[in-house]
């Protein structure tokens, strides 16, 4: 029986609903009233309900037309929603856009290209990954995301076509209550060596490589959130993306080790954005690229 109600039937009964009568209906949608009648009729018939009211001079909807015409106007939106998709899809649009980004990046930039991104393609599906290190370019490389912004490794790069997007500067910080924070003597291997050191690492590849370490007593996080809570508890230091520790250096919760040997310290990190080499970038991804070229 669902194959026999139209789009027009509910149209007609959405209209009369908005108008209050079958007459502005068929004002609205330049009818004449007996048309918007038949249609009505018609629609009762096939689906042995009774819409409307017609003992009271103009139609009143029933409960069940109330509940029904709720119906309808869900049945139009995701018609009107199927029409732009598949315009959108002929035109270029990807259906879906997948999307993954790793814990080092700053975010900011990201929701700022992605809100850009929703307000210029709003009917497309877009999927977001936020991923360990290691993880955003593990998803483009064996193709979960179409898309990733990440570090990118030396065995990624033959694989990948990337693009510069920003860089991140590490910063040495410990607690004010752990005993580096009062040490005197510099800064040395030696003397960070005598520490435990807290180390983001990959979850799937351990083995995998580490920025600065230095000691052998290491603590292994695969996301920055708990290493910043178990460095702000004392347990150890680390170097931290300086945009995720600076309002606790400002707040006295963390110090920066005067650390200047730059074999510990590495310069600023490169984040790119990445893609298969071999899988052409849809509408909405160049979009999103473009956006995060200019942020």
């Amino acid at each position: 029986m669902l194959g026999t109600v139209t789009l027009d039937q509910l149209r007609v009964l959405v209209t009369i609903e908005e108008t209050g009568s079958f007459s502005a209906a068929g004002r609205r949608l330049q009818r004449a009233q007996s048309a918007i009648s038949h249609a009505v009729q018609s629609l009762e018939a096939l689906q042995g309900v009774q819409l409307f009211d017609r003992s009271a001079r103009a139609p009143i909807l029933t409960e069940a037309g109330r509940a029904l015409v709720a119906q309808a106007r869900q049945v139009l939106r995701q018609a009107e929603l199927f029409e732009r998709t598949a315009s959108a899809i002929a035109g270029g649009l990807e259906p879906e856009l997948t999307f993954a980004v790793d814990s080092m990046v700053p975010i900011e930039p990201v929701i700022q290209a992605l809100g850009a991104l929703q307000r210029r393609f709003p009917d497309l599906a877009v999927t977001l990954f936020t991923e360990a290190l290691g993880g955003a370019e593990r998803r483009a490389r064996d193709g979960s995301a179409v898309l990733g912004l990440c570090m990118l490794f030396p065995p990624a790069a033959q694989e990948l076509q990337a693009y510069p997007i920003t860089s991140i500067e590490l910063t040495p910080v410990v607690s004010p209550a752990h005993p580096l924070a009062s040490e005197t003597r510099p800064m040395s291997r030696e003397v960070l060596a005598e520490h435990v050191q807290l180390v983001l690492t990959d979850p799937t590849n351990q083995a995998g490589p580490s920025y600065s370490v230095v000691s052998p007593r290491v603590w292994r996080f695969v996301d920055l959130s708990s290493r910043l809570d178990f460095l702000r508890a004392g347990f150890g230091w680390a170097t931290m993306p300086r945009h995720l520790v600076e309002r606790h250096l400002r707040n006295g919760d963390l110090l920066q080790l005067p650390i200047e040997d730059p074999s510990i310290l590495p310069g600023a990190l490169q984040i790119y954005a990445v893609h298969q080499r071999n899988r052409p970038l849809g509408v909405g991804a160049r979009s999103l690229l473009e956006d995060l070229q200019q942020s």
